[in-house]
């Protein structure tokens, strides 16, 4: 079954167009989402495109803190939304159920208090509601460095939040209903990455505070899935990356070395959203709008193929 290959990485306005294209070769990623990035977009696609094979685009979009680049031909990723902080693309590829990726680089806890942080995502929840009515699903993936924890009110909290939470099987029940309102689920898989189970690593994001409270370890950058995608996702294959072939990224204490990289760990993921209940037939959205039938128009091939193949002509910043 064909699987969507992603990588996400706040690289901190630092000149790392090698490494990242070296790491979306060795992940084979499809799609690269990029925080403070401040590396000119046709030199990151001169990196990303070193290989003859890569194949990647850059579909433009109007947010200064969110950049996407692609192998998929620019016309399957359109925009939807867009703001100086956030992007929501339309993702539609041939043989796949279509999608709504959104990407955020949400404000510090440097200049906005919790309260406020939490606000901003009861407003991105509300912008991604909207656009899944527009769509007629609610097939969404929503990645990006929140600069908060999975925890804090703005990622659980329904009315002040993205009502994200930990568990496949409570987001598999869709809606939570909390005095008459009804709030749709997101599932947070980042939940499982905190702490040194898996080495001294212990989150993608170190700070000490100095201060009475401090988590020192957090996890800032996070994937959350809607439930009709989270049903198909498999956490053992998301990762906080701490090396690029032979480079770490991690000191000897396993904290983001940013002599080689950033104050940020990357983050890879995959996705899959073909609906094999639609194989030989018709699948219909949320509000019966998105009537996608399988079949000699939606052939089953290689789409990261046949996006590159298809969008040749296009590469390069647009």
């Amino acid at each position: 079954m064909p699987v969507t290959r992603f990588l996400f990485w706040n690289i901190n306005r630092k000149p790392l167009a090698g490494l990242v294209a070296e790491l979306a070769e060795i992940q084979r990623i499809d799609v690269v989402v990029l925080a403070e990035c401040d590396t000119d977009p046709s030199t990151m696609l001169l990196s990303l495109n070193r290989s003859p094979e890569a194949g990647f685009h850059f579909p433009t979009g109007l947010s200064r803190r969110v950049t996407v680049f692609t192998r998929f031909s620019r016309e399957f990723l359109q925009p939807a939304y867009e703001s100086e902080r956030i992007t929501i693309r339309r993702v539609e590829l041939p043989a796949r159920m279509p999608v709504l990726l959104a990407a955020a680089h949400l404000p510090s806890k440097l200049h906005w208090s919790a309260e406020s942080q939490a606000g901003e995502c009861a407003e991105l929840a509300r912008m991604i509601d909207a656009e899944e009515r527009k769509a007629g699903h609610r097939r969404t993936i929503l990645v990006g460095d929140f600069n908060m924890n999975p925890f804090e009110t703005g990622l659980v909290g329904s009315s002040v939040g993205l009502n994200a939470v930990a568990s496949r099987q409570v987001a598999s029940l869709e809606t939570r209903t909390v005095q008459g309102h009804e709030y749709p689920f997101f599932y947070n898989p980042m939940w499982s990455h905190f702490g040194d189970a898996r080495g001294e690593t212990a989150g993608s994001y170190f700070y000490d505070a100095g201060e009475h409270v401090n988590y020192y370890w957090n996890v800032f950058d996070q994937v959350l899935l809607r439930p009709e995608l989270a049903k198909s996702f498999d956490p053992a294959r998301l990762r906080i990356v701490r090396e690029i072939g032979a480079r770490s990224l991690v000191r000897p204490d396993g904290r983001p070395d940013q002599a080689t990289g950033s104050d940020h760990l990357p983050l890879i993921f995959e996705v899959e959203f073909f609906d094999e209940g639609s194989v030989n037939g018709c699948a219909t959205g949320f509000l019966g709008r998105d009537r996608i039938c399988r079949g000699s128009a939606y052939p089953r091939f290689d789409t990261a193929r046949a996006g590159r193949s298809a969008g040749q002509e296009n590469q390069g910043p647009g």
